[in-house]
């Protein structure tokens, strides 16, 4: 009798951290692994964009461009921006933080690395009282921080 209590409260605690970690607003059971389920797929779709555009970029740098690249994709609400650099790049990382607070683009989630070379990862949505911006413009002015960061390291 308390084995199978323990065991079911012990299925609730698990059921409920899965609820958390996949922002599930659901009750029952079923409705929950749904969600995760769903969830599952959404980060497996992650995965794959970025390993694509690491794989881009790769065949890109053959030519060993000194500036980072960017990439930037439409999302359903928002953005997501990559900015990737086979080398460490020093302060571009608030240059590039600072382009997207010109344009009034809130970064909802962002991943950084700056420790053999420079990584950026960045979710963002537009400002709501602000105009509507295009992938391109932000693209555009991520490109041009990044030449304005480079102009400042080489002088």
């Amino acid at each position: 009798m308390v084995s199978s209590e323990l065991k079911r409260v012990s299925l609730h605690e698990k059921l409920q951290l899965l609820r958390s970690i996949t922002h599930s607003h659901a009750i029952n059971k079923t409705s929950i692994i749904v969600d995760a389920s769903k969830y599952i797929v959404e980060l497996k779709q992650k995965v794959e964009r970025l390993n694509q555009y690491v794989e881009e970029f790769s065949e890109s740098s053959a030519v060993q461009s000194p500036l980072p690249a960017v990439a930037v994709e439409t999302l359903e609400k928002g953005f997501l921006v990559n900015v990737f650099s086979g080398r460490r790049c020093p302060g571009l990382l608030a240059l590039i933080l600072e382009a997207f607070e010109e344009l009034g683009l809130n970064v909802l989630e962002a991943r950084v690395s700056c420790t053999d070379n420079f990584r950026l990862q960045a979710i963002g949505v537009n400002d709501e009282q602000g105009e509507v911006i295009g992938s391109q413009v932000i693209k555009q002015t991520v490109v041009e921080a990044i030449k304005k960061w480079s102009e400042n390291n080489h002088n």
